[in-house]
């Protein structure tokens, strides 16, 4: 395993995060989590990625107990606040009451004092973003977060945010950010990156592997392989059905010579691809047995020679999306949780 800094800070991070949306707690039972996590920790992964949403607290427990054997310095936790977490219209956003609620429950359900990362799910436009600030400042002059991180925000709202913390003087100031990003996605291109890369502002990028069909197991023509996320439970069928043309698939078919002449996996690709890139501090990768875990993780350290990712390139071609217009997420059901109760 390879760690780097996380943006301009002094934290380091494990190129490969290990994250458990839409698996732990609602794909896998528990034992089965429990052993990825154990491969994950066998891998080197040091950072463990989760949130107040995931399967409705379950996945913070379950990662807290996998986790509460190791030295808690020797791990990296980050988690998020934001989506609804209840039915009440403070059981969600970035107000101050719901920020400071949703950490301590947070807290409990990892068993721990503190967490290294503490991010905004979504921007939140019903509340001040002073009281956001104030809120995530107040909480790392309590110890009880060490660093402060967004995830899906436009540049607009990074800037507008940065900007704010300097003229109320706070400590704290954003250090990471957390986007959808991979071949096909890169709607960060364009703006996000560029903004990031200029204030020190690490990318800890989710869907590496665009919820597996960067990993070539999806044919054209065919339907998905049993046993696969496009045919399990929960909500990853909703995000990858949206994907699975056979255009795009026949293409991705063409990236297998390029991980072959690279010595990797199509997964490991895709995930060295991601890391390959100027800004990105980890990739998250999340898993359903620890088979998966051992391969992705090994992607960590693999470099790619640039034309073989110009290659890539004129293979995926009009395919790649780089609009940072787009406030919808490729492969995503719009979020509706900022309606909430009038």
């Amino acid at each position: 395993m390879e760690y780097r800094r996380l943006g301009g800070s002094g934290l380091y991070v494990s190129e490969i995060t290990y994250g458990n949306w839409l698996t732990h707690g609602e794909l896998v039972g528990r034992e089965a989590a429990l052993d990825c996590i154990r491969a994950a920790l066998d891998a080197g992964i040091t950072t463990f990625d989760t949130a107040d949403i995931y399967a409705q607290g379950a996945a913070e427990e379950v990662l807290g107990e996998a986790l509460r054997p190791v030295r808690r310095s020797a791990v990296e936790i980050a988690t998020k606040v934001c989506l609804p977490t209840g039915e009440g219209p403070n059981d969600r956003g970035l107000s101050r009451k719901h920020i400071m609620e949703s950490c301590h429950a947070s807290l409990r359900r990892l068993g721990t004092d503190y967490v290294d990362l503490y991010q905004a799910h979504r921007f939140d436009e019903r509340t001040p973003l002073d009281e956001t600030l104030i809120a995530f400042d107040d909480l790392v002059r309590q110890g009880k977060v060490l660093y402060l991180g967004v995830s899906e925000w436009t540049a607009p709202q990074i800037r507008a945010a940065l900007d704010l913390a300097g003229e109320l003087g706070l400590r704290s100031r954003i250090v990471a950010n957390q986007p959808q990003y991979n071949m096909l996605w890169r709607v960060i291109e364009p703006e996000v990156l560029p903004l990031c890369r200029e204030e020190g502002i690490g990318q800890v990028v989710f869907q590496p592997l665009a919820q597996g069909v960067l990993t070539g197991k999806y044919l054209p023509g065919q339907p998905p392989p049993e046993g696969s996320r496009a045919t399990g439970g929960g909500r990853a069928p909703q995000f990858i059905s949206r994907v699975l043309g056979d255009e795009l698939l026949a293409r991705v078919q063409q990236l297998r010579p390029l991980a072959e002449e690279a010595g990797l996996s199509m997964a490991q690709l895709a995930i060295a691809w991601t890391l390959h890139q100027n800004g990105v501090s980890s990739a998250i990768i999340g898993a359903t047995r620890p088979g998966q875990v051992t391969e992705n993780a090994a992607a960590a350290g693999a470099t790619l020679p640039d034309d073989l990712v110009l290659k890539i390139d004129a293979i995926l071609g009009d395919l790649v999306d780089r609009d940072p217009a787009k406030t919808a997420r490729m492969m995503s059901v719009k979020d509706s949780w900022s309606r909430g109760p009038a």
